[in-house]
């Protein structure tokens, strides 16, 4: 529902009112999910202090009630296990924390990461970036200023990419601001965003979002995070629809989580089911070990079998490339093999 204030005026939009009403207390959730009883979850409800919970109500929707085990729960659901953490799990597994400009990352060398925003719709508890430092690098119109600036001193680059925090959480005024600027610095050739807000709240993608991006000279690109299929619903594949008649190519990256998606059958529907909504299988990460999420680490050698049990089951180009994220490095690390 879509309701216009003045024609001068942003468009209020649904979205906005669902993210004003996300769950953010462990109690709501397991009621919710008809799961309150539950010692073992019940146990987990302190680990907010760690790291708040939140998520929206359209995504809990697709929850299965009554199932402590749900891929979608446990990616969202505090726990006591991020209590326990060795040692190399860190705050800054990737060493984001020195910025080029405050919010500004220049971890490539022919593209730079803008965080646009600080904040996301849902909380993910094995975020990479959940101890980042957002209050020294907020999104607002000063510090994107000044990353302008350093994108129109550095050539070199050739694509921006809108991180986060989520990318989307910024409203559509203030990305239209942004692309704006971008088109007008002539070595910017693309514009790549990664979001999670699309998956977890569908109607974020607005008929003005598609317009802009359908009338710039940028090539547009839009990376989901999806790690389960059962995250894809009919009002995701309408917002893919959307965007795709809009000339924007959709990839997605997923993580591989301990409980969520380390099965070759899981991973199998998942690509199936990006595919069905207009998605190509992009990346799937191994775990980057950030303090509190060590309980979804999923080791190297059986992530590369899980890899060899896809190649044997589906299509070659619906089979995601195998990486981590190694800090220092200048692109993403494919895992070999065997």
């Amino acid at each position: 529902m879509t309701t216009i204030v003045t024609l001068n005026k942003p468009i209020i939009e649904d979205w906005l009112q669902q993210l004003a009403d996300v769950i953010t207390d462990p109690d709501e959730l397991l009621q919710l999910l008809q799961l309150d009883t539950h010692p073992e979850l019940l146990k987990g409800k302190n680990a907010r202090s760690l790291f708040p919970l939140r998520v929206p109500r359209a995504f809990v929707a697709r929850m299965r009630k009554g199932d402590a085990n749900d891929p979608l729960l446990r990616q969202v659901l505090t726990s006591s296990a991020e209590f326990t953490s060795p040692e190399d799990f860190i705050t800054d597994p990737l060493e984001e924390q020195r910025t080029a400009t405050p919010g500004l990352l220049h971890k490539y060398h022919n593209r730079v990461l803008l965080l646009v925003k600080g904040s996301c719709a849902i909380n993910c508890r094995y975020c990479f970036r959940r101890h980042f430092p957002y209050q020294d690098n907020q999104g607002n119109k000063k510090n994107w200023q000044l990353a302008l600036d350093y994108i129109r001193q550095h050539p070199e680059l050739d694509e921006i990419i809108f991180s986060g925090g989520d990318p989307l959480m910024a409203k559509d005024h203030e990305l239209s601001w942004l692309i704006d600027v971008l088109e007008k610095i002539a070595h910017i050739k693309r514009l790549r965003i990664h979001t999670r807000l699309p998956v977890v709240i569908p109607t974020r993608i607005t008929t003005a979002l598609c317009q802009k991006f359908h009338a710039s000279r940028l090539q547009i690109v839009l990376v989901t995070h999806i790690n389960h299929a059962n995250e894809i619903d009919n009002a995701l594949c309408d917002s893919m629809t959307k965007l795709k008649t809009k000339g924007v190519t959709l990839l997605n990256q997923s993580v591989l989580l301990r409980g969520v998606n380390d099965n070759v059958e899981v991973l199998a529907q998942l690509s199936n089911a990006l595919f069905n909504a207009g998605i190509l299988p992009y990346y799937l990460h191994v775990l980057d070990k950030v303090k509190g999420a060590a309980h979804f680490m999923v080791n190297d050698d059986e992530a590369r079998r899980l890899i060899n049990g896809l190649l044997g089951c589906i299509s070659g180009y619906l089979v995601p490339r195998l990486v981590r994220e190694i800090a220092g490095k200048k692109s993403k690390t494919p895992l070999t093999l065997s």
